[in-house]
């Protein structure tokens, strides 16, 4: 019999009206949703473009980890989906920033047409626990 699939939302991110979780978890994965740089409990994006808009994202991933017990080393590989690709190097920024010394994650990014909400940049990351 293969293990559950759990589905979590702690609240502290989005509005309980929308359509989907924070994540799932089965065994020891944990499969976060993509995050935008919401303001949290609101679906309205903070204001400072791609820096701040980073910032806020990488700031509900934590929050998400946080309420399922984990923290930033759990984190195994993020894809990052941004508005204009040539914001990379912004962003590298402030994944720098927001990492510090602790191990990274595998990686990777691309450019799209448009993200939800209108937003600069989309992360979504796989852990373990």
């Amino acid at each position: 019999m293969s293990a559950p699939i759990e589905r979590f939302n702690s609240g502290r991110v989005l509005p309980a009206s929308v359509p989907f979780c924070e994540g799932t978890a089965l065994g020891g994965l944990v499969f976060l949703s993509g995050q935008l740089g919401n303001v949290p409990g609101t679906l309205t994006l903070v204001e400072g473009g791609i820096e701040a808009e980073a910032r806020q994202a990488l700031a509900n991933i934590l929050t998400v980890l946080q309420a399922q017990g984990l923290g930033l080393a759990s984190l195994l590989r993020c894809t990052i989906m941004l508005a204009d690709i040539g914001e990379w190097a912004a962003f590298n920024g402030v994944w720098r920033e927001f990492f510090g010394e602790q191990p990274l994650p595998a990686r990777s990014a691309f450019g799209c047409a448009g993200l939800a909400l209108g937003a600069r940049v989309e992360i979504e990351c796989i852990a373990a626990r």
